[in-house]
């Protein structure tokens, strides 16, 4: 089973060679290290840490790594690769949505976190009532995360939606349109202990959001 106690240093040292030479004819030229030093550790990675995932949650998972190739149809970005390593792992409900956790190493950062990208409207439409229901639990949550140096990200929405308070005390929360939280772990990190540990410390929220999506 490949080593990924390197991973964090090869993917950056690679990626960032990369990011110079973005093109079909470096990548074909340097793909076997693509292949050696990182896919590989990576894949190890999530195989490794699936079940411990399995185990927090109480749920199946399935792990996967994000490809390096970059979909670009829509984009006015035509650079064919992506210069950054992510995996996700995805905890299987019996909801609406499923639950993520993931782990990435881009050029300038080493995060952990999870949650979910994008409410579909039966989960967005549970979101809004926990959150204005039991807006002190949640936000005790949130209070926690941030604790441990967790960002959420930015409100999708400018205004509190029609029907709550614009002055509404988990206003920020009732804002999103989907629920993550990450943080940074540093060029430093110990992949497989580091990810653990940040996936422990998120659990609350993820918890939470599958209770959302099994309300």
């Amino acid at each position: 089973m490949p080593d990924f106690a390197t991973l964090i240093t090869d993917a950056r040292k690679f990626h960032s060679t990369l990011a110079k030479n973005n093109n079909r004819e470096w990548w074909g030229a340097h793909k076997d290290t693509y292949d050696t030093q990182l896919k590989a550790p990576a894949l190890s990675l999530i195989e490794r840490l699936t079940p411990e995932i399995a185990d927090l949650s109480g749920l199946p998972v399935t792990g996967k790594l994000f490809r390096a190739h970059r979909d670009v149809r829509f984009s006015k970005d035509k650079t064919p690769f992506n210069t950054h390593l992510h995996m996700i792992w995805m905890a299987k409900t019996e909801g609406l949505q499923d639950v993520a956790f993931f782990f990435g190493i881009g050029q300038d950062y080493v995060s952990a976190g999870g949650g979910i990208m994008s409410f579909e409207k039966p989960t967005l439409e549970n979101w809004r009532l926990f959150v204005d229901q039991d807006q002190k639990r949640i936000l005790k949550i949130v209070e926690r995360l941030k604790a441990d140096q967790f960002t959420l990200r930015e409100p999708a929405l400018k205004r509190v939606p029609s029907g709550y308070d614009k002055d509404h005390p988990a206003g920020d929360l009732l804002r999103m349109k989907g629920c993550v939280a990450s943080r940074e772990l540093g060029q430093t990190a110990t992949v497989e202990t580091d990810v653990l540990a940040a996936f422990a410390a998120l659990w609350p929220l993820n918890n939470l959001l599958i209770q959302i999506v099994e309300a």
